[in-house]
């Protein structure tokens, strides 16, 4: 009877799951409802940029993005460029947050501008959609329009994600489906590993959507293509990784719910921290001042801990229920032999013969790369925000050759000292106007418009920025350059924050499961080289490669994090296995064993994630390109040579020593189990004294 209910259970588990899809595919369906479309959304929490967007509300027509049409003509503005400006303007009264000036011509007369206030707020878009789409229309022959400012870029930057969504999760999956085929070369196992990623992304949109509509979850605009490489990266690593250890357990016995079930209880340890890991370095995020920072954490954390309940209970009925022959051709019978000496047990026997000479060679390699990082440039304007100019970054250059460089996009100044404020500003270097004051509902406060001498992306515009907020401390500066410099403020704080609490969490996470201290040190240090080294590696790339000018502020943190909690997975799988071998035949044996075992299935576990994260490389935001390039870098240096040569030399190197303060992996001693199956001391995670 007891056989007969263990037997079912793997029916029961798939019949739940069964239900779990169908019931999230609605909820899933709608996670784009919840995403915070409106330009001031990613703003940093408590910077004065925030307070204005904040106080907004208070004044009439409340928090505005205003959508700046541009009409230019080189020979001159024409009667015929007037009367479709003027056109334009009657077309879109329905459509403002409020009364549409008459265009404004340039003092060249070369140029006319007319400003189109919109409401902010998550319909931003589709109405900039229609301004573009009027502008556009009936247009004189040789007028040059462009729809530019603060709604111009919010369009540029939502169609940019709606048009290759849907495409880049496509070639995700067919990119993840090729290094299945090739890992297993089975027509049917390297389904399992891309339905139980399918089923947890669509668990984790249901997730999201749910909290985002019920609780308040903040879903930034992005976020859904960093989860999509996320969840099918780390679910298709657990999947690689139970298999190859259920792989192992059915030559050893002869039922497959046996097998099953002490593969899972192997691989839960190493497996679990590692979801761990990454969840709790996601959520480290949760201190971040950035609004896509903060963002991520709790909804990276959501789809990693999915995408570990899917692996872990999902594919074993899934695997128990098919039998043996999922894995045709290479059918594992119980009795076989083990798999003959690979290339990861001969490069490891190739280490040990000199391991000091290689951990400081390969220390130097990285070095010699991370030393390219002392070039790098950060923070790119708008006109480099996409990887082709964006129309909005066209139309403010176009601006900025006709009018005062910041007339596209002024700041917004609110003070409650609007006469000594106002003279202040007149009086600041680096202001060409100062508009009118609009005060609020209840008369204590006061809006300016303030337009700046020098285009809002410039430097020269954010050092003016920095000195009107020490010349006139009785102001709040907020939009435009304003939001910027807070931008790039707020970037810096979470690199100085997030970076350390990460290191600490990992560092936590592999002590308590090595059960040691220095062997977590030198994991640590070797992720983070390779970190470095693949930073500048990316920005070699990026620099003379892709012609990027710079780094985008978020792509230091972003890779850091992903390099770091993923990176640290692999180092953590084969520390754990050296650790179980080094129990059974010593710790130089271990060492070399725990390689070999864990060398071709690791490998091909950073294939694919190298690949979920590479597919952002076609993305047309250069910040999901830097982030996809510079993570996929990444993962290959450290599953090739730092995981594959530096972890393993260094571990000969100290010898016992790797597991201090703990006692060596004892060898040797067997036990028997409940189940009968005979294993060495250290598979039960604890040493004889």
């Amino acid at each position: 009877m007891l056989l007969s209910r263990k037997r079912m259970l793997k029916w029961a588990v798939l019949l739940l799951w069964v239900v779990i899809a169908i019931l999230a595919a609605p909820a899933a369906g709608r996670l784009s409802d919840v995403v915070q479309a409106k330009s001031s959304a990613e703003l940093p929490r408590g910077a004065q940029s925030t307070r204005v967007d904040e106080l907004a509300s208070r004044f009439p027509g409340g928090e505005r993005a205003p959508g700046i049409i541009a009409y230019a003509r080189t020979s001159g503005i024409t009667p015929a460029d007037r009367a479709k400006a003027e056109a334009d303007r009657r077309a879109l009264a329905p459509l403002a947050a409020g009364t549409i000036a008459a265009p404004v011509p340039s003092g060249d007369g070369r140029a006319l501008m007319l400003a189109v206030p919109l409401k902010d707020d998550d319909t931003l878009g589709d109405k900039a959609g229609k301004l573009r789409d009027r502008s556009r229309a009936d247009v004189p022959p040789g007028l040059d329009v462009r729809l530019t400012g603060p709604a111009g870029a919010a369009l540029d930057v939502g169609d940019a994600f709606e048009k290759v969504d849907k495409p880049v999760l496509i070639a995700t999956v067919v990119l993840v489906a090729l290094v299945l085929l090739l890992t297993y070369r089975s027509p049917v196992l390297w389904l399992l590993p891309v339905v139980n990623a399918a089923i947890a992304l669509q668990v984790t949109g249901a997730v999201v959507y749910l909290l985002g509509e019920h609780a308040g979850l903040y879903v930034a605009d992005g976020t859904s293509t960093i989860l999509n490489a996320l969840v099918f990266g780390v679910s298709t690593d657990y999947a690689l990784l139970l298999l190859a250890r259920y792989r192992e357990e059915l030559r050893r016995h002869p039922d497959r719910h046996d097998a099953m079930r002490i593969a899972l209880r192997r691989a839960a340890a190493p497996v679990c921290a590692s979801a761990a890991t990454v969840a709790l370095g996601l959520l480290c995020l949760l201190a971040a001042d950035m609004g896509f920072n903060y963002a991520l954490g709790p909804i990276g954390a959501i789809g990693v801990l999915v995408g570990l309940v899917v692996v872990m209970s999902l594919l074993p009925a899934l695997l128990v229920i098919l039998g043996r022959w999922v894995f045709w051709p290479r059918v594992p019978r119980c009795g076989d032999a083990p798999p003959a000496r690979g290339a990861w047990d001969r490069a490891g026997h190739r280490i040990a013969a000199h391991p000091r000479l290689v951990w400081i060679g390969g220390l130097a390699v990285l070095g010699a790369l991370a030393s390219a990082c002392l070039g790098i440039s950060t923070g790119l304007d708008r006109a480099h925000f996409l990887t082709s100019t964006p129309s909005s970054a066209v139309g403010e250059q176009l601006l900025a050759r006709h009018y005062p460089g910041g007339q596209g996009r002024p700041l917004q100044v609110v003070t409650g000292k609007p006469a000594s404020v106002t003279t202040a500003l007149q009086r600041a270097p680096g202001v060409a106007r100062v508009g009118n004051a609009q005060r609020s509902a209840d008369g204590r406060l006061t809006k300016l418009d303030v337009v700046l001498t020098s285009p809002p992306d410039s430097d020269e515009a954010k050092k003016t920025v920095r000195a009107l907020r020490e010349a006139v401390p009785d102001a709040l500066f907020g939009a435009s350059t304003a939001g910027e410099v807070d931008l790039a403020d707020a970037q810096a704080h979470d690199r100085r924050v997030v970076i350390p609490l990460v290191l600490g969490v990992v560092l936590l996470v592999l002590v308590v499961l090595l059960r040691a201290l220095v062997a977590p040190l030198l994991v640590i240090g070797t992720v983070v080289a390779s970190y470095f080294a693949a930073l500048g590696a990316a920005w070699l790339l990026f620099r003379y490669a892709f012609g990027f000018p710079a780094l985008d502020i978020q792509v230091a943190l972003m890779g850091f994090l992903f390099m770091v909690a993923l990176g640290v997975d692999y180092n953590l799988f084969l520390v754990s296995r050296i650790r179980e071998e080094a129990a059974r035949s010593g710790h130089r044996a271990g060492v070399l064993r725990g390689l070999g075992v864990t060398g071709g299935v690791i490998s091909s576990a950073g294939l694919v994630l190298a690949a979920t994260f590479g597919v952002l490389g076609a993305m047309p935001v250069t910040m999901m390109v830097q982030i996809g390039v510079l993570v996929s870098l990444g993962v290959l240096l450290d599953t090739f040579f730092v995981r594959s040569v530096i972890v393993p030399a260094l571990a000969l190197d100290a010898g016992r020593r790797f597991w201090w303060p703990s006692p060596a992996p004892a060898r040797g001693r067997r036990v028997r189990l409940e189940d009968g199956d005979a294993a060495e001391v250290g598979d039960l995670g604890f040493t004889p004294r």
